[in-house]
């Protein structure tokens, strides 16, 4: 059973850790740039620019396309600046809050997000870098069933030694 000093000393340290969460959210940023590195942007998870760059080369360009692409930018940003607030509140008050946060706000953090790509599993990682190295294992048919009676007449003196 929790004992009362024990509810008020944790609803404090959650009440300081709470008067934390402006100073993470101001300090939370996201940045991205367009896939032909024609836009860098970074913005921080209240909305704010702080970093805008344009290539010289969108001086040419149309400026419908060029508030399509800087907005594009921008929207890939705070996805990431967002991010980046709910994990520093979630290091500060832990995952619950974070998803209290998220039950609150009807929205899931980006990383939950339904349209969020999941990456790829462990055995597609293992394929391709196989793929990519060369397989050096020994597939699984290969390997012999090794008993203890194979083990039974093996000298260690036969194996090679370099020293």
């Amino acid at each position: 059973m929790v004992k009362t000093r024990e509810l008020i000393e944790l609803a404090r340290s959650r009440e300081a850790a709470l008067g934390q969460v402006a100073s993470l959210m101001a300090e939370a940023r996201g940045s991205a740039h367009a896939v032909d590195g024609s836009v860098e942007v970074t913005v921080d998870a209240l909305g704010a620019l702080k970093r805008l760059w344009l290539s010289p080369s969108v001086a040419q360009w149309d400026p419908s396309r060029v508030s399509a692409v800087v907005l594009e930018v921008v929207r890939v940003a705070m996805a990431e600046a967002e991010q980046d607030c709910f994990n520093r509140v979630g290091l500060l008050l832990g995952e619950e809050a974070g998803l209290l946060v998220e039950a609150l706000s009807g929205r899931a953090a980006p990383a939950r997000a339904a349209d969020d790509d999941p990456g790829m599993t462990v055995e597609e990682f293992q394929r391709l870098r196989g793929e990519r190295l060369g397989e050096r294992r020994f597939p699984a048919s290969a390997v012999a069933e090794s008993t203890v009676e194979d083990w039974e007449d093996f000298d260690p003196a036969s194996l090679r030694s370099d020293r």
